[in-house]
């Protein structure tokens, strides 16, 4: 008996110091663990709290129009600019202990491994609003170990180096609330139209139940179970003190208006022309050794949005109901500033962007540039060329071309280059490209930023290099600002997330493209679009709209068979109009020929409405003389078709019209005989 007592002894002895053993080695390893723990931390350092923020576009007088940021919308707020039933309602229903913990509730984690086990899953969170920040900022949502064992060691090392309300702030800031807005500012305006300072308890509390399930528990997706869940939240700020009775009971019979409609308009303000901004604003910062993902940015830009409504209402009102699709585009003529940019008739149909990314054949658009080639060498806007059907030859005689009228029909005998640009000649442009060759023109259209081609076919003349609307709107933006170019643009300035200005809009010096004399002849030509007295076979372009004009324009249009143009200015801005379909389409109906006419005309009385007529100012050396349209003479009371024409001086014609002009000799001869008297005749010869 005592040998087995001794033996028992001795067993308890060494379990005793076994179990003593083990546990000094428990809580060294633990130390240890701990230790290293502390020192990764420590060498890893405080993890940042920073997330891409939105970058928000203001127009031209600092008016918010819109946000960037992909698919989410983050605005970073401070925890004091947060509504604190907002505070309170999350931590009342996410982490109750939030402010007693180091990051780790080992209750919420020894029950939820319990239930994992059990369920062989790992349906059950245990997450603190730490491990939850950290999942949020630096990790996927995957349900995993791994994932679970670095969100613990990211949760250790924000409590380390941040305070509760840091952590809590960036919780807010991040977390999903649903649609695309993560952080509290974004939900707020987005559900409410607010900020989040000015949060009600109720509104708070029904915010706070979205995080859980944002698909499940928006308000917008499900009604009924956001609000069940939101009475369960206002019963646990009431059990936790946060609020009393009666708050709840008058936060649960307020009444929840949703204002997400509003946020959606206010958002899609001029979306082409903000996708023309950020592509603008990226190369900008690109120069500056700064990436624009990192988000944040505050790009202020050149949009008027007075000229942005006039433009999407002028579209609204003129567009047939059909496929046809609309570029449109406006400038300052003196800055080159953009002041409205459509893209096409649905954003969220289709975000392509025509005025910008598609290029098209501008047909007799190109013309004006095609004519300040000529007036640099040795046109005026009175020479005349023979306008009958003509075939060119081309190629080395190898090949022919036939250009015809829009209208199918052709002049007899010959008009003057200003009569032509009114009513669109053809045959007068591929003769006017045949004098001065294709050198001359080429270099024209590189002078202008415009497209050119090697292949000398005179159908070119007419058109047929792609360009696009922005571009050769700008091209007209550089004729209207007397030939002095200045590059477009959407941006006026960009600040940093910090308030720091890191690009502001300097305004480049003008290069002078062509000389203000040639830049205002081919202005004055281009009003000649608009007046009847220069319809022969043929109405001038415009002149459908002239009984709608209140204003001076100069303009051109353009047509082929799939396209239709219309660009024009007055002193101050110049828009441009592009209709068409996506494919090239034939253009089949006369709706769709004239809807860029109607757009554009719409567009400029509107913004000119109420307005001062603005003429164009003649340069010195250039003079206004009344021209018979038939002869290019001077005019007199004999001349039935006159109008006023402005030419260098040296280029003023001395001989006057008369009678005799407009009959042949052998016409005259005929009239004169009709008379008895020698010295009648002596006198009209």
């Amino acid at each position: 008996m005592k040998r087995q007592s001794y033996r028992r002894k001795m067993k308890r002895q060494k379990w005793v110091k076994y179990s003593a053993f083990s546990v000094v080695t428990l809580i060294c390893a633990i130390g240890i663990a701990m230790l290293t723990l502390r020192v990764y931390a420590q060498i890893a350092g405080a993890p940042p709290l920073t997330v891409p923020k939105a970058s928000v576009f203001l127009d031209s007088n600092g008016n918010k129009i819109g946000d960037y940021l992909t698919a989410e919308r983050r605005y970073w707020v401070e925890l004091d600019e947060i509504s604190p039933y907002l505070i309170d309602a999350t931590v009342a229903v996410e982490d109750k202990d939030f402010y007693e913990h180091n990051g780790f509730d080992y209750s919420r984690i020894a029950s939820a491994l319990l239930t994992d086990l059990k369920t062989q899953s790992m349906a059950e969170g245990a997450s603190t609003l730490t491990m939850q920040l950290a999942r949020n900022l630096y990790l996927s949502h995957d349900k995993t170990w791994t994932r679970k064992l670095q969100e613990a060691l990211y949760a250790y090392r924000l409590e380390i180096f941040y305070d509760k309300d840091d952590i809590l702030e960036g919780y807010l800031n991040t977390v999903n609330y649903g649609h695309g807005m993560y952080g509290i500012e974004a939900a707020s305006k987005y559900y409410f139209g607010k900020s989040a300072s000015e949060l009600t308890l109720a509104e708070s509390s029904l915010l706070a139940g979205i995080p859980k399930g944002p698909s499940i528990y928006s308000p917008i997706n499900d009604y009924e179970k956001s609000m069940e869940r939101q009475q369960i939240i206002l019963k646990l700020m009431e059990d936790q003190q946060y609020i009393t009775a009666d708050e709840r009971k008058r936060a649960n019979t307020e009444e929840i208006v949703l204002k997400n409609d509003q946020w959606t308009a206010s958002n899609s303000v001029a979306p082409y022309f903000l996708d023309t901004v950020w592509q603008e604003a990226s190369e900008i910062l690109e120069k500056e050794n700064l990436n624009i993902v990192e988000g944040g940015w505050v790009i202020k830009t050149t949009l008027n949005q007075a000229h942005q409504k006039a433009a999407e209402e002028a579209i609204a009102d003129n567009m047939p109901d059909s496929d046809l699709q609309v570029g449109f585009v406006s400038m300052d003529v003196e800055t080159g500033h953009v002041t409205a940019l459509v893209g096409g008739r649905n954003y969220e149909e289709s975000s392509f962007n025509r005025v910008t990314q598609a290029v098209r054949q501008p047909g007799s658009s190109i013309k004006p540039i095609l004519y300040a080639a000529a007036l640099e060498n040795g046109f005026t806007p009175l020479t005349f060329l023979d306008v009958g059907e003509t075939i060119f030859t081309y190629d080395n005689g190898r090949a022919t071309y036939k250009p015809q009228n829009v209208n199918g029909k052709f002049a007899e005998g010959e008009m003057t280059l200003a009569q032509a640009l009114a009513i669109s000649d053809n045959i007068y442009a591929v003769k006017t490209l045949e004098k001065i060759g294709y050198e001359k023109y080429e270099d024209m259209l590189k002078r202008f930023n415009l497209n050119y081609s090697d292949a000398n076919n005179p159908s070119i003349a007419l058109g047929t290099i792609e360009t696009s609307l922005y571009d050769l709107t700008n091209a007209y933006n550089t004729i209207a600002n007397q030939g002095k170019q200045t590059k477009p643009t959407t941006i006026l300035e960009i600040k940093n997330s910090k308030g720091e200005t890191v690009y502001k809009y300097k305004k480049p010096k003008a290069e002078q493209v062509i000389s203000k004399e040639d830049a205002y002849l081919l202005t004055d030509m281009m009003t000649g679009i608009f007046d009847p007295v220069y319809s022969d076979y043929s109405p001038a372009t415009g002149v459908s709209l002239r009984p709608r004009m209140t204003h001076t324009y100069a303009a051109k249009s353009g047509t082929t068979v799939s396209d239709q143009w219309l660009v024009g200015y007055t002193p101050s801005y110049t828009a441009g109009v592009w209709n068409g379909y996506d494919q090239g389409k034939t253009l089949s109906v006369q709706q769709d020929m004239a809807a860029s006419k109607q757009v554009w005309i719409d567009f400029m009385e509107t913004i000119n409405k109420d307005k001062q007529n603005e003429n164009f100012e003649a340069p010195e050396g250039v003079e206004g003389v009344l021209i018979d349209i038939e002869t290019g003479k001077l005019a007199t009371d004999a001349c039935p078709k006159q109008r006023m024409v402005y030419l260098k001086k040296e280029d003023v014609p001395t001989e006057k019209c008369s009678s005799s002009d407009f009959f042949d000799d052998d016409s005259w001869n005929n009239f004169l005989d009709l008379f008895p008297f020698e010295a009648f005749k002596d006198f009209f010869n």
